[in-house]
């Protein structure tokens, strides 16, 4: 066993199960190379004391990792200089270093008003080193505690931005609140930190969170608002492994702070988080209200025209004459023409109109195929939204409310949430209009907006059925069509399938597809082909062929920065795209899915800087970066609303047979322009057609007929970090 101490120099790798190897300076010029799984989540500037064995290649393999206070002026500045402790960067560390030498920790510290002795230190500096410092000590005891009892030490910084001076006090007596607190922690973790903490197996505490883990993974796996109470009690007694009795109890005192509703619907007594019951009632209210209001449409719109088929304006009087109504059909069936004559009649008799789609993407496309200002659902909703030009949004200055047409677009990735944020908000008498295709994957959200509105009887719709797309893009609309309808696509010039068996050998093909072989054929961009993969995990999932298109198409230069966030490393140029809506960054907010590009890096500041789609670039600090996603590789459920000149999909019964559906597999077939590359096994392509999956549980339709429901299959429950997801 050998025993060493030094300064992470730099980290080299980190794998999904948080096997780290990295570069350990032990003396001023003396480099030993590091790595283990207890090494997760350290960081370049860090003073660590590491127990391990020499393996033959000449690398340390370590067993126990203890992080220190650095001790040596070598450390020290290496330490102040990493970024670790804000607005301290390398030529200030120097100077304080210069000013202290070995005792500057201790300065800061005990007497952090010597500071002042320093030339380039004012008192607000000062002020700033101090509160830089007190966050980063308390992120310390937060990471001791945690390695204490067998966790990720890792995860202290994520839970210090949450609970800020809290931290420690929650983590030891509270360890459940950071399942409903704290993003990306779940009931495993905590549970792993309450019972190393001595809180009892059947404490009311522990049940209760589990119970809400069985509704939240029905809600994040499944897209579900609900579960039948007797499988919130089956799932939570066999994962907890207690007594029914407990679970019940746990149940009712959850009804009792109000964090769960029971309600029974269909004939079921089912239990919703209290939220999402809200979210679906307000919804049906306020759909149910603006059915119920006149309309307000000014004017008198011609509902005729010569260009539309019967269909199409059969839809035009639909959208014209109510003040709610659908709209569906597939691809090449002109939607966004219909829209597009829709929007001018409403504009001909004086109304204004507002087009929306849920993501960027979404609304740029529908702006370009209506010739019409589109804007992001979130940005018409938003406090901080503005008009722009006559076609501006739902709000204005003067009236908030000012809208007489408002077509949404995409609707069927439209969550409980944004749905219920949206209908609260439409003015009484204007008219609605949802345009979406239910064919395709639901919402990323919980709820199933479009398909539950859709068995309202009372809500006018109009489905487009007949495929106007000729020429380019017409072998992908064939093959989409055929895929809706259960039946095998086929090879043509514009859609291929790639057999491979190995999983391994199918993410190579996809690798080698996107980046060699498209764009050698023809001549275009390797960023104009986009991974489309079913799932996140496992090896033909989006986070291990991201890895592998990132090291082709943007490897880590010798010299260039760096920064390791977990397992994923973030460089200038990669493609990335945020996975939660932020409000607070950008001019109105940054939202899931938007495309955007690294632009700068600061190691010193701990900062990375995104450049959008649209221009803007807005700033990630490091400790924010679980915000982040890799755009190389992306899951279908991401794609929603976009559209790619190239796809390329991997299929594979490894990705596991919940991700293998016909919607899926139809979604991602839709969201290419030029030409669809399929590679994976003949028998998870037929899995993928023939699988139609279930409904989700929500009781919007319910809310308006009273009829039974269907009920939806709650997916096989899984540990934190396990693969069945596909979002």
């Amino acid at each position: 066993m050998t025993v060493a101490e030094g300064v992470v120099d730099r980290l080299m790798y980190v794998g999904a199960d948080g096997y780290t190897v990295a570069v350990l300076t032990t003396g001023e010029r003396s480099e030993t190379k590091i790595a283990g799984t207890v090494l997760h989540g350290l960081q370049p500037g860090e003073t660590v004391r590491v127990d391990g064995d020499w393996t033959n290649s000449g690398t340390l393999k370590v067993h126990e990792c203890e992080r220190v206070l650095p001790a040596t002026v070598h450390a020290i500045r290496r330490y102040l200089g990493s970024g670790l402790v804000r607005g301290i960067g390398r030529k200030l560390a120097d100077a304080i270093v210069d000013t202290f030498g070995a005792d500057t920790l201790d300065v800061i510290d005990r007497d952090p008003k010597r500071l002042l002795e320093v030339h380039q230190i004012g008192r607000d500096r000062m002020a700033k080193i101090i509160a830089a410092w007190a966050d980063q000590r308390a992120v310390r005891e937060v990471m001791v505690f945690l390695q204490g009892v067998g966790v990720s030490p890792a995860l202290a910084v994520r839970i210090h931005r949450k609970l800020g001076e809290h931290s420690l006090q929650v983590v030891r007596n509270e360890p459940y609140r950071l399942v409903e607190e704290v993003w990306g922690i779940g009931f495993a973790t905590a549970d792993t930190i309450a019972l190393a903490a001595g809180i009892p197996e059947q404490s009311p505490e522990r049940m209760q969170a589990a119970v809400l883990h069985t509704l939240l993974q029905a809600r994040t796996m499944g897209g579900h608002c609900f579960l039948p109470v007797n499988e919130v009690l089956t799932h939570t007694t066999a994962m907890v492994e207690q007594d029914e009795e407990l679970i019940r109890a746990a149940l009712h005192a959850l009804r009792r702070k109000r964090k769960v509703v029971q309600e029974r619907i269909g004939g079921r007594e089912v239990v919703f988080q209290a939220y999402l019951h809200q979210q679906e009632t307000m919804l049906a209210d306020n759909v149910m209200r603006l059915l119920g209001t006149p309309s307000s449409l000014p004017g008198k719109p011609k509902l005729d025209s010569p260009e539309l088929d019967d269909t199409q304006r059969q839809a035009l009087h639909m959208a014209l004459t109510n003040t709610v109504s659908i709209l569906t059909g597939g691809p090449g069936c002109g939607k966004s023409f219909t829209v597009r004559h829709i929007a001018k009649t409403a504009k001909a008799a004086g109304a204004k109109i507002t087009l929306a789609a849920p993501t960027g993407r979404a609304a740029r496309r529908l702006s370009e195929l209506t010739g019409m200002p589109a804007m992001t659902v979130h940005r018409m909703l938003g406090r901080n939204a503005e008009p722009e030009d006559d076609d501006g949004g739902l709000f204005d200055v003067n009236d908030p409310l000012s809208a007489d047409l408002i077509v949404v677009d995409e609707s069927s990735m439209l969550d409980v949430g944004l749905a219920d944020a949206l209908m609260d908000k439409v003015p009484a008498g204007a008219h609605l209009l949802l345009v979406g295709d239910v064919d395709q994957l639901p919402s990323v959200g919980p709820g199933s907006v479009l398909r539950d509105l859709l068995d309202v009887p009372d809500i006018p719709r109009t489905h487009l059925s007949r495929v106007y797309r000729q020429g380019a893009g017409s072998g992908i609309t064939a093959n989409a069509v055929s895929v809706r309808d259960g039946v095998l696509p086929v090879n043509n010039p514009e859609f291929w399938f790639v057999p491979a068996e190995d999983p391994k050998d199918i993410a190579e093909t996809v690798v080698d597809i996107a980046t060699r072989r498209l764009p050698a054929a023809y001549g275009i961009e390797p960023n104009k082909v986009q991974v489309l993969c079913p799932g996140r995990a496992r090896e033909v999932g989006a986070l291990h062929i991201g890895r592998l298109l990132q090291d082709v198409l943007n490897p880590h230069q010798e010299g260039e920065p760096q920064y390791w966030s977990d397992d994923r490393a973030f460089r200038v140029g990669d493609r990335v795209m945020p996975i939660r809506n932020n409000y607070d960054k950008g001019k109105n907010g940054v939202f899931n899915g938007t495309a955007g590009t690294v632009t700068a890096l600061s190691l010193e500041d701990r900062l990375l800087e995104v450049t959008l789609e649209d221009g803007e670039a807005v700033e990630y600090d490091f400790d924010e970066l679980e915000e982040l996603a890799h755009g190389y590789a992306i899951t279908v459920h991401r794609s929603q609303g976009s559209e790619y000149p190239y796809v390329v999909v991997p299929l594979s019964t490894s990705a596991g047979m919940l991700l293998l559906r016909r919607n899926l597999l139809y979604t991602a077939i839709t969201r290419a322009k030029a030409m669809v590359v399929l590679v994976g096994q003949p028998r998870a392509l037929r899995m993928a057609v023939e699988q139609t999956g279930d409904r989700r549980n929500t009781a919007l339709t319910w809310r308006f007929t009273g009829e039974d429901l269907a009920a939806g299959v709650l997916p096989p429950l899984r540990e934190d970090h396990g693969q069945v997801a596909a979002f």
